[in-house]
């Protein structure tokens, strides 16, 4: 039963950080093609990725020759984390 619960959350956890790393690779995609600030979409994908963003420029800065690195460093990071949680869960 315990075994199920832990397996269950896991699992939860996994999809939650497999689908941020969606949500950066969207946001990336879409500021390449300016989109209109007003919509609600842009504003709750700008909403979720900033925090994101701002934490990894407070720590390395990620603008080299006018293109931003942060989703890049970011979206690592989370496949890094996917992946270890992931053979850390398994392990179990």
């Amino acid at each position: 039963m315990i075994d199920a619960l832990f397996t269950s959350i896991f699992t939860v956890i996994l999809a939650i950080v497999s689908l941020y790393k969606w949500v950066i690779i969207i946001s990336a995609l879409l500021s390449w093609v300016n989109p209109d600030p007003n919509n609600p979409i842009v504003q709750m994908l700008y909403r979720l990725t900033e925090p994101a963003y701002a934490l990894v420029r407070k720590f390395i800065p990620t603008v080299f020759g006018g293109i931003d690195l942060a989703p890049i460093i970011i979206i690592f990071t989370l496949i890094f984390l996917e992946t270890f949680l992931g053979r850390l869960f398994t392990g179990m």
